[in-house]
C-alpha cells in the first residue's frame, strides 16, 4: 500500500507510531550511550580518484599539448625576418601634431571663455560673522538655568 493511498486518519497514526519509535531509539542511546542498532552506523566515504594509469594517460597528453605550443612559438630564422619586415604604420608628422594642438587650445579657449561670464554675474556673497561678547553668554547660560528651574519646580 502506498502512502497516496492512505487515508488522513491513517497518516496521522503512522507519524505518532513513527514519533514513538524515534523516542524510544532515543531513550536507548540515552542508556547504552551509543547507537542503538549497528545498521545506523555511517558508511564510508567512497574513495574518488583516478589510477595511476590515468594519471599517466592525462600527463602524457598534456606534455604533448605543451610541446605543440611551444613548438608554435619558436619559428624558424626565415619567418622571423618576415615578420619583422613589415610595414611601418601610419604616423602624424610633426606639423599635423602642431596642427592638433593648436585646435584643442583653440577650442578649450572657447569653452572656457563661456563659463567664466556665467560665473562672474553672481559673486558669492559673504555673510557677516557674528560673535558673542563674554557678557552675553553669561546672560544667556543664566536665562537658561532659570528656565530649567522652572521647568523642575513644575514637575513637583
Amino acid at each position: 500500500m502506498s502512502i497516496a493511498n492512505l487515508t488522513p486518519s491513517q497518516l496521522r497514526l503512522a507519524a505518532d507510531i513513527q514519533e514513538k519509535i524515534a523516542g524510544l531509539n532515543q531513550q536507548l542511546q540515552n542508556l547504552f550511550g551509543g547507537s542503538p542498532s549497528p545498521a545506523a552506523a555511517p558508511k564510508p566515504a567512497k574513495k574518488l580518484g583516478m589510477s595511476a594509469a590515468g594519471r599517466a594517460r592525462v600527463a602524457a597528453a598534456q606534455k604533448a599539448r605543451w610541446a605543440a605550443v611551444k613548438a608554435a612559438k619558436t619559428l624558424p630564422a626565415v619567418v622571423k625576418v618576415a615578420v619583422a619586415a613589415k610595414p611601418a604604420k601610419n604616423k602624424i608628422s610633426a606639423a599635423g601634431i602642431a596642427r592638433i594642438k593648436a585646435a584643442q587650445k583653440l577650442r578649450w579657449a572657447k569653452v572656457n571663455a563661456a563659463k567664466k561670464p556665467a560665473a562672474k554675474s553672481a559673486p558669492a556673497a559673504k555673510a557677516p560673522t557674528r560673535k558673542i561678547s563674554p557678557e552675553g553668554i553669561a546672560r544667556i547660560k543664566a536665562a537658561q538655568k532659570a528656565r530649567w528651574a522652572k521647568i523642575k519646580s513644575a514637575k513637583k
